[in-house]
């Protein structure tokens, strides 16, 4: 088995369903994805719609991955860089698989997925890397230096999680040149 990845999909109700469905979960698997378990599809809301108003503008993409059943499995979201200065390199934003297809390989594919679109995908032909921010203490950093991501900064405690519970945001970068 193995996940079909579409660029650019068509925002429709099923679409964003699909992707505060996804969110939801694996943010209440422990998945560090902007939020802390336990929350709601409603408390994501409002961060998509801010992606998907992005992607409306022009000023994100988004990666989508589905299961052999259809259901969207996985995602990433690519923001660009407005400023003239930086506009060699795009973030990547809210990496998931959703916990039931983890150790599958599908993140690796996921991954592979990303690259290839910030290769090959009309609109990223300026765009010399992918930058992306890790919550310390979670391992992820580890998966992505696998996919060829370096570390190439971290910020101690900039990450609470809850009282007391401050991570690292470490940034990393895949080079594309």
């Amino acid at each position: 088995m193995t996940l079909t990845f579409e660029a650019d999909p068509a925002v429709d109700p099923s679409l964003t369903d699909g992707v505060l469905a996804l969110w939801a979960d694996v943010s209440n698997a422990g998945g560090a994805v902007g939020f802390v378990p336990p929350v709601t599809p409603e408390e994501i809301r409002p961060s998509l719609l801010k992606h998907l108003t992005g992607m409306a503008q022009g000023t994100h993409r988004l990666l989508v991955g589905r299961d052999e059943d259809g259901e969207i499995a996985a995602t990433a979201f690519f923001g660009f860089n407005t400023h003239r200065l930086m506009t060699h390199w795009v973030w990547l934003y809210t990496v998931m698989v959703h916990p039931k297809h983890q150790g599958k390989g599908y993140g690796r594919d996921l991954m592979a997925a990303a690259e290839h679109t910030a290769r090959t995908a009309p609109g990223f032909e300026a765009v010399e890397a992918v930058r992306l921010s890790v919550r310390g203490g979670t391992g992820t950093d580890t998966f992505y230096a696998k996919c060829g991501y370096k570390e190439v900064g971290r910020i101690p405690g900039a990450i609470r999680v809850s009282p007391g519970d401050n991570r690292d945001d470490i940034i990393m970068l895949l080079t594309l040149t």
